[in-house]
C-alpha cells in the first residue's frame, strides 16, 4: 500500500514561550520541526509538511526538498484537509496525522499504527491512564475522576485515507484531533501501544524534558567496509551505480560495482549482520552478474526493520584508472536515490595508492566505506 505523513506545523505554540513559533526553535541541535520530519523519513511513501502562509523563510527552505507541502489552514483542522488535499492525486492508501511538536515518536509507534491499518480503518497511539485523576477549583481538589476506561491520545493517528477524507469533510469542526472527525463519522479506532517518551512540546520545559528523552535514547553505530575487484576484458566499469567508460572492466559474481559493495557490507558492519556473502552467497547462481543495487537495497531495508537509519555514509575508491573526480556527482546522486537519502549525506571521494600495489600497477580497484546509523 501506498502510505503517507502529514506533519501539521502552521501553528504558532503561544504556550511553549518565546519569540519564535515551537517547530522552529532548537531542540538537540537541531530544530524541532527537522527532528520531528526525520523521525518519518524512510517509513512512509511521502510526507506533507503543513506550513504556515506566515513562515516565508521555511517555504524558501523547503521548496526543494522531496517534501509535499500545503499551507495551513484557519485551524488545525483545516491545516489536515489541506495536507489530505494534497495528496489527492498520489493514491494514497493510508495516511498518518503527527503534530509536529511530537519530535520524539519512535519508528516502533509509526511501524504499529501502519501495521493495525492492515485490517483496521482508523488507528491511533494512546497511554492508559495511570495516576489519579482529580478535579478541581481555585487551586483545591474538588472531587475525583474514575481513571480505569481513561488514555491519553498520542500522534501519529492513521486512517485509510478515502475515509478520513471524507470524515473531514462531514466534520462541522470544533474537533480536539483527527480520531474524534473520525468517530464522529462512525469510524472505529483502534488503539494501539503508546509510548511515555512521545511527548507533545506545549510548555517552555518540556523542551528540557525533550533533550532528556533524545539523549537517553541515542544509539549511534559506525560500520566499515572494503572491497576489490579485479580488472578484466571490458570497455567499461560500475562504480556506486555509474556506468564509466574504460578500457578494462571488473570482474566479479555479480556486475563487480566495488564501492557499492563497500557501503552495502559497511551498513550490515554497523548492524552486526554480517556480510553480502552472507546474504547473497556467491555460490548461488541466481545471483551471477546481478546489479548491485539488489544488495544495496536489502541493506538499507533492513536497517529499517531493525530501526536504524541512515546518518551518513563515505566512501573512497582507490584506483589510478578511470578518474572518478567527473563521475562523482552522479554517483553520490545515484546511491542517495538508492538508499532514500539527500546527496549531502552520502560522500564519494577517490584517491591513487601512489602506483604501489594492485592498485598501483592497475589491476583492479578497492574502496573502503563507513556507515553511520542512529537508532529511531
Amino acid at each position: 500500500m501506498t502510505t503517507a505523513a502529514i506533519i501539521v506545523a502552521a501553528g504558532r505554540g503561544l504556550r511553549a514561550g518565546g519569540d519564535t513559533p515551537k517547530q522552529w526553535r532548537t531542540l538537540a541541535g537541531r530544530r524541532v520541526a527537522d527532528w520531528t520530519i526525520y523521525r518519518f523519513r524512510g517509513h512512509v511513501d511521502h510526507i506533507v509538511f503543513v506550513l504556515s502562509p506566515d513562515d516565508a523563510a521555511a517555504w524558501d527552505e523547503f521548496q526543494n526538498s522531496d517534501l509535499i507541502l500545503a499551507e495551513g489552514g484557519v485551524d488545525r483542522a483545516g491545516s489536515v484537509r489541506n495536507g489530505l488535499n494534497a495528496l489527492a492525486d498520489l493514491s494514497v492508501e493510508k495516511v498518518l496525522i503527527h503534530d509536529v511538536a511530537r519530535p520524539c515518536v519512535n519508528t516502533r509507534i509509526i511501524h504499529d499504527v501502519l501495521a493495525a491499518l492492515d485490517t483496521k480503518v482508523a488507528a491511533a497511539p494512546g497511554l492508559a491512564i495511570t495516576d489519579a485523576l482529580w478535579t478541581g477549583q481555585q487551586a483545591t481538589v474538588t472531587g475525583t475522576q474514575d481513571r480505569s476506561a481513561l488514555f491519553a491520545a498520542q500522534t501519529p493517528q492513521g486512517f485509510h485515507y478515502a475515509a478520513i477524507v471524507g470524515a473531514h469533510a462531514a466534520h462541522p469542526g470544533g474537533a480536539a484531533d483527527d480520531v474524534e472527525v473520525a468517530r464522529a463519522a462512525d469510524i472505529h479506532v483502534a488503539i494501539v501501544q503508546g509510548d511515555a517518551d512521545n511527548i507533545k512540546i506545549t510548555r517552555p520545559e518540556d523542551f528540557a524534558r525533550a533533550e532528556r528523552i533524545m539523549g537517553l535514547n541515542m544509539d549511534v553505530r559506525l560500520g566499515n567496509g572494503y572491497d576489490v575487484h579485479r580488472f578484466g576484458n571490458g570497455d567499461h566499469v560500475i562504480l556506486c551505480g555509474v556506468k564509466v567508460p574504460h578500457d578494462r572492466s571488473l570482474q566479479g559474481h555479480s556486475d563487480a560495482d566495488v564501492g557499492m559493495h563497500a557501503v552495502t557490507d559497511a551498513i550490515y558492519g554497523a548492524l552486526a549482520q554480517g556480510d553480502i556473502g552472507q546474504h547473497f552467497p556467491p555460490s548461488d547462481p541466481q545471483w551471477k552478474g546481478a546489479a548491485s543495487e539488489i544488495f544495496l537495497r536489502h541493506a538499507v531495508e533492513l536497517c529499517k526493520q531493525m530501526g536504524y537509519r541512515i546518518s551518513n555514509v563515505d566512501c573512497t575508491l582507490v584506483c589510478e584508472y578511470p578518474k572518478i573526480g567527473p563521475h562523482a556527482q552522479a554517483m553520490r546522486e545515484e546511491m542517495s536515490r538508492i538508499m532514500g537519502l539527500n546527496p549531502d549525506q552520502v560522500s564519494i571521494k577517490a584517491t591513487t595508492s601512489e602506483r604501489l600495489g594492485f592498485t598501483g600497477r592497475n589491476e583492479g580497484i578497492a574502496a573502503l566505506a563507513t556507515a553511520c546509523l542512529v537508532k529511531t
